[in-house]
């Protein structure tokens, strides 16, 4: 049978990617790491909004101010939002303000909003999950097109004012519940004073899809200064300072140039934090001796730590160190066996070494990765290129296939279903798998010939 779930992201990917052929494409950064700390910053804003700390939490490359919802199960923030906040605080404040939407029923519109969008695109939603891949210079990817400049998107997003003030509320609560300040919401929204009264074409997108109003700011200041309660002026906790901090170098170190993160870092600073911008500038300017110096020392401060041994791996399988790398994977895998991201780099070294041996353990690690996260599109064509070595062209079509349909690639994807559908055995569990896709793609050419 297909996954858990699979399914319906392949539909939701093909409600949306249909109409990406016209909307510029942007990454999402897939990094174990990032997530993680993520997923630590959001988890105490979740339980106060009852939300499953399943809830995903991705950040769209992209230097534009926003954050938005899609859907009951993700909330998206662009990089250039997530690396203006100057504390765990605000980063908290936004998420608060994104799961409120979600927790109070804002997406419950959503399908007439969709339908709204398709008559103003004549293609519908302009948001998928899209394919991209990590580039050979270390970028973070994977894939995401968003059509937030377009017509059609702003109709999707827009949250009405109603639907803000509610939200802001919300989000307060939630915040003080979880002993966080208040204040950082006012904070965020402080950035965006002046830009209602721009032409939309100039405004941040945040602030095309979340109106922001005098009566906002007046409403969350009387929050603030009346019920607040003890969280007003409350420092953040060590933890998520630490988590914040990590998140942010990892991300800027990797967006912004390695010359300003090298300029930017004192080298006479052996904390952890600076220790990992510059292993990640170092790398990024192919200095692979002093990034591995680098790791070495974070790796002295946390030889347990899974996500500094996956950087390593990373970093000497991008200089081609292949035998090392798998053992730098194999070890962070050791410590974190359940993290898909860090699996999937595990395959991928193995598979570049190219062994009898090495390329069957491919496999088996990289199914493992597909079963906690079959919506990797860079995973999804390194499993392909194992079920190849392994001899089985039918799986490799249909998850080929499969990377295709998330990517809205829907004739490539129709290609390699059909292929898979004739290697396989009717009934098996790939064979089932492409039948998802074509269903999936006769979905999509049917709402285009409307």
């Amino acid at each position: 049978m297909p996954a858990p779930g699979y399914a319906t992201a392949l539909c939701l990917a093909a409600t949306m990617a249909f109409a990406a052929g016209g909307v510029p494409a942007q990454s999402i950064i897939r990094d174990a790491e990032v997530e993680r700390g993520l997923r630590e910053l959001a988890a105490p804003i979740l339980r106060q909004a009852g939300l499953p700390a399943s809830m995903r939490i991705i950040v769209v490359n992209d230097r534009a101010l926003n954050a938005f919802v899609a859907d009951a199960h993700h909330i998206f923030i662009h990089s250039g939002l997530l690396l203006r906040m100057e504390t765990p605080a605000e980063l908290q404040a936004v998420l608060a303000h994104e799961a409120a939407h979600i927790a109070n029923g804002h997406l419950t519109r959503r399908p007439a909003n969709a339908r709204s969008a398709a008559g103003a695109a004549r293609m519908g939603l302009l948001l998928a999950l899209a394919a991209g891949v990590a580039s050979d210079n270390g970028q973070l990817g994977a894939g995401l097109a968003v059509g937030t400049g377009s017509t059609a998107a702003r109709l999707f997003l827009a949250h009405t004012r109603a639907e803000e003030a509610s939200a802001d509320l919300a989000g307060l609560r939630y915040m003080v519940q979880a002993g966080i300040d208040p204040n950082a919401m006012l904070s965020v929204l402080q950035m965006f004073r002046g830009q209602e009264v721009l032409s939309v074409g100039r405004q941040d997108p945040y602030i095309r899809a979340h109106p922001l109003t005098r009566d906002r700011i007046r409403s969350i200041e009387a929050f603030v200064n009346g019920r607040g309660g003890a969280a007003i002026g409350a420092e953040s906790s060590a933890e998520a300072q630490y988590w914040f901090a990590r998140i942010t170098a990892k991300v800027g170190s990797f967006l912004n140039a390695p010359g300003q993160t090298l300029r930017q870092v004192d080298h006479n600073d052996q904390g952890e934090i600076a220790t990992l911008r510059r292993a990640i500038a170092y790398h990024r300017n192919s200095d692979t001796s002093r990034a591995l110096s680098e790791v070495g020392d974070l790796l002295q401060m946390r030889p347990n730590d899974p996500y500094y041994q996956e950087l390593k791996g990373q970093i000497l399988f991008e200089s081609r160190h292949f035998g090392q790398a798998v053992r730098a994977y194999g070890r962070a895998v050791q410590l974190a066996p359940q993290e898909a991201l860090i699996l999937a780099g595990y395959g991928r070294a193995l598979l570049a070494r190219d062994t009898g041996s090495g390329n069957a353990r491919a496999l088996a690690i990289l199914q493992r990765a597909f079963a906690r996260d079959p919506h990797d599109p860079r995973m999804l064509r390194d499993l392909a290129l194992a079920y190849a070595r392994a001899g089985n062209n039918g799986m490799a079509s249909a998850v080929t296939a499969e990377r295709y349909a998330i990517s809205g690639r829907m004739t490539d994807a129709e290609i390699h279903a059909t292929r898979a559908s004739g290697l396989l055995p009717a009934g098996s569990p790939g064979w089932l798998r492409a039948q998802d896709v074509l269903r999936v793609v006769q979905a999509a050419q049917s709402r285009r010939d409307r």
